[in-house]
């Protein structure tokens, strides 16, 4: 299968029965989804979920963050990954809204990287959820089933060579909702360990079950009618 055919039916696919995705981390406002994406680095968002209102709620806007200390926070976020260093990030990310962005949020990818504890990957997604651009956040979810089923080569090995061959292919206005239909993909379906192939509906179009499970071009065609 080629790769313009496969790109147009896997986008099709979940088009059809994935109409709605979206981030599963809760927020009310952008600064509360920058905190909750800081924090879900290395750690399930089930986890962040259940760790923030309290810190949302005592710590409402950026200059509430700002006045306090990566102590008082670490004792708010101590059971997920890397309190410590997350700690330190959030008051860092909070005094630089207030003091270089008018305590807003900003926009686009060279201000938000700007912000301790804000990467690329951080970047888009802020970018792709709140702002609603074209940007493809590539974790590790995005990164396996993107390989698994045949949307990048075998040569994409790092996230952005990932992000850059997604985006090539993906048509813009699709790819915000495309970036939350590999997440959950991959979260709840081409998992790890053990990918649920058996359930899967992309079977036909992915190249990871197609060679595992030696199906052939006439096996893939009589599927698919």
């Amino acid at each position: 299968m080629r790769k313009k055919e496969r790109y147009e039916k896997v986008i099709t696919w979940f088009q059809e029965n994935v109409p709605v995705a979206e981030t599963e981390l809760h927020y009310n406002n952008p600064y509360e989804l920058l905190i909750a994406v800081i924090l879900s680095a290395q750690c399930t968002d089930k986890r962040v979920n259940m760790i923030t209102p309290p810190l949302y709620k005592d710590f409402p806007t950026p200059e509430a963050l700002a006045a306090t200390t990566p102590e008082v926070v670490f004792e708010y976020i101590r059971s997920v990954s890397y309190p410590n260093n997350k700690a330190k990030h959030l008051v860092g990310m909070a005094k630089m809204l207030v003091n270089d962005f008018n305590s807003q949020v900003p926009d686009n990818m060279d201000d938000l990287i700007k912000l301790p504890g804000v990467g690329r990957k951080t970047a888009n997604v802020i970018q792709s959820v709140v702002f609603n651009k074209a940007a493809m956040a590539v974790d590790t979810h995005v990164f396996r089933v993107s390989h698994r089923l045949g949307l990048v080569s075998d040569s994409c090995r790092t996230p952005f060579s990932v992000e850059k061959e997604l985006m090539k292919n993906i048509p813009g206005k699709l790819v915000p909702i495309a970036h939350h239909w590999l997440i959950l993909h991959g979260r709840y379906i081409c998992q790890a360990r053990t990918p649920k192939c058996d359930t899967c509906g992309l079977q036909m179009m992915c190249k990871y079950f197609c060679n595992t499970y030696k199906v052939t071009k006439e096996v893939s065609k009589g599927k698919n009618k």
